[in-house]
C-alpha cells in the first residue's frame, strides 16, 4: 500500500491527460470515458450530473474534449443534460490546428429510437455536423427522414441479442470516418456496453465528495457481462474531489 503525498500543483487540468499514447497501430478506435460519481457511486442528482460537478471537474470536462476526434454520448444523456455542440477555447483550438486536426470534434449520439430535439443547438448550431448513430430499422422508420435533415446518420446493426447498436460496429463506423480517439461522456448504460464489449481503453473518473443522489451507477453493465480490470495511471486532488485516470489491463480478471 502506498500513501499519497502532496505534490506540485498542476498548471492546466488537461496536462496529465495530454501525453497519453492513444494511437492504435491497427487504425482502430481508442475509447476513453470521462465520468463523475459521488462517494457512493451515484452518477446523478435529480436526473442530472450537474450537481456532482464543478470547479476543476467542470474545467476538465470542457478541456478533455480537445484530445478527442469525436465525443460519443447516449441519447438519454443528451435529453437529460440538454446537450449542445462542442465549444473549445482558442488555446485548445490552436493546439489542435497545429496538430493538423479540426478546431473541434463533432458529437456522435447513439439512439435506437431517433427521439431527439432536432431544434436544439446540438443540431442547429454545431461547428461540425452532429452524427446520430442508429439501426437500419430506425433509419428506415418514420423519424428517419427528419433525422437525416438535421444530422449525419450512420447505420449500425444491433447486437445479436437485439437492442441498441453493436459496439464493435459502432466504433468501426467512427474509425472509418477518421475518428480514432473516441471520448464517451455516458450515460452509464452506453458506458456499460463499451465495458462489456471490452472496448473501453481508458477511464477518467472524478469522485466527488458527496453522498446521496439517484440510484444510478457510473457504469451500468448488462447482465452477465465479464469483469474487466483497469490499472491506475494518475491521481490528483482538488477541493476534496479525486481525479483518477485508469487504463484497461488486457485479459484481466
Amino acid at each position: 500500500m502506498l500513501r499519497l503525498v502532496e505534490g506540485p500543483a498542476v498548471a492546466d487540468v488537461l496536462d496529465p491527460y495530454r501525453g497519453v499514447d492513444r494511437i492504435r497501430p491497427s487504425g482502430g478506435a481508442w475509447v476513453l470515458a470521462n465520468m463523475v460519481g459521488g462517494l457512493d457511486g451515484t452518477a446523478a442528482i435529480g436526473g442530472r450530473v450537474g450537481a456532482l460537478t464543478g470547479g476543476a471537474d467542470a474545467e476538465l470536462f470542457r478541456r478533455l474534449r480537445a484530445v478527442a476526434d469525436v465525443v460519443l454520448v447516449g441519447a438519454a444523456t443528451v435529453r437529460a443534460e440538454g446537450y449542445g455542440p462542442v465549444r473549445l477555447p482558442e488555446d485548445l483550438r490552436a493546439e489542435r490546428r497545429a496538430a493538423g486536426r479540426p478546431d473541434v470534434p463533432p458529437v456522435a449520439v447513439v439512439s435506437a429510437s431517433l427521439r431527439l430535439d432536432w431544434s436544439s443547438s446540438l443540431f442547429t448550431d454545431a461547428e461540425r455536423p452532429t452524427m446520430v448513430v442508429t439501426t437500419p430499422e430506425a433509419a428506415a422508420g418514420p423519424t428517419g427522414p427528419e433525422a437525416r435533415r438535421h444530422a449525419e446518420v450512420p447505420e449500425v446493426d444491433p447486437p445479436a441479442g437485439g437492442g441498441g447498436v453493436a459496439v464493435p460496429d459502432l466504433l468501426a463506423a467512427l474509425a472509418d470516418r477518421g475518428h480514432r480517439v473516441v471520448l464517451c461522456e455516458g450515460g452509464p448504460a452506453l458506458l456499460g456496453e463499451l465495458v462489456a464489449a471490452g472496448r473501453l481503453d481508458e477511464l477518467c473518473l472524478t469522485v466527488a465528495p458527496l453522498v446521496g443522489g439517484d440510484p444510478l451507477p457510473v457504469v451500468r453493465t448488462p447482465p452477465g457481462a465479464p469483469l474487466r480490470g483497469f490499472a491506475l495511471r494518475h491521481v490528483a486532488l482538488d477541493d476534496g474531489a479525486l481525479f483518477l485516470r485508469y487504463e484497461a489491463v488486457p485479459d484481466a480478471r
